[in-house]
């Protein structure tokens, strides 16, 4: 998928389980949005494992290289010209990282406004504009203690309840999901429901499984939910996720799941 504009290019980037994406920059300046899956991002400022709502801005010729996640990783690229940005100014620095936190939300936001389809050129300048004043004001918040185990619980057992995570935490189920919220830029449901989908959207681009066994696979209760669930996180159905893999940046490649 991609879309341009006057001043703009949008697209969505998809690398299959483990790829490795070798150092390259772009002409023009570029925000890279997560849509899902997991990447090691690699630039002049140090590496960094992402695996939730986030967002990266690299300058104009900046390098940087990325290696996905088990599940493999999606993004929505936007490259643009700094004059069709104007008066909004760019990040003073080369390479910018937010992660989690409102940045993370608001990232999150302008990946769907573009996954779902519709978006003018006015309306992703729009977006464009509110994230760049709102990330020059921003001052990250000091990662929560609890967070690390809770993320860990959650992808071991999407299943989990918010008050047996809760417990594990020594914390009240009704303060930790504003806290996690607040934390990682999604809520426990919505993060829960997403590793959901990562994991099927890797089996639907890299196996032949059937839709009614990768449901099953991904702990949906059966294929209508899978299919309702992921029109909920991504906007599109299983079988156009099925079809991605013709835009993978790799080769294609079949895989059995993971066991």
């Amino acid at each position: 998928m991609s879309h341009g504009f006057s001043g703009a290019l949008v697209r969505r980037t998809i690398d299959r389980s483990d790829a490795r994406v070798p150092e390259h920059a772009h002409d023009w300046p570029l925000l890279s949005l997560f849509v899902m899956g997991s990447y090691s991002n690699q630039t002049e400022i140090g590496e960094q494992f992402v695996a939730g709502p986030s967002a990266v801005f690299y300058a104009a010729g900046a390098a940087h290289r990325n290696t996905a996640g088990p599940d493999g990783f999606e993004q929505i690229e936007i490259e643009f010209d700094p004059a069709w940005l104007r008066p909004v100014g760019l990040p003073n620095r080369p390479v910018m990282r937010w992660t989690g936190g409102r940045m993370g939300a608001e990232a999150r936001a302008i990946a769907m406004l573009c996954s779902r389809g519709g978006v003018s050129g006015q309306s992703l300048r729009d977006a464009l504009q509110r994230f760049l004043r709102a990330a020059s004001l921003d001052v990250p918040a000091k990662r929560p203690g609890w967070l690390d185990q809770v993320t860990r619980q959650l992808r071991e057992d999407p299943a989990r309840r918010i008050s047996e995570l809760a417990h594990a935490a020594g914390l009240h189920p009704s303060w930790l999901g504003v806290a996690y919220r607040q934390a990682v830029g999604e809520g426990l449901t919505n993060t829960a429901a997403r590793l959901r989908v990562e994991y099927a959207a890797r089996l639907l681009r890299e196996t032949v499984l059937p839709f009614a066994e990768v449901a099953m696979a991904a702990g949906f209760c059966d294929q209508s939910h899978m299919i309702r669930t992921f029109r909920r996180i991504l906007g599109r159905r299983p079988s156009a996720v099925r079809e991605d893999r013709a835009l993978f940046r790799q080769a294609p490649e079949v895989v059995a799941p993971r066991a």
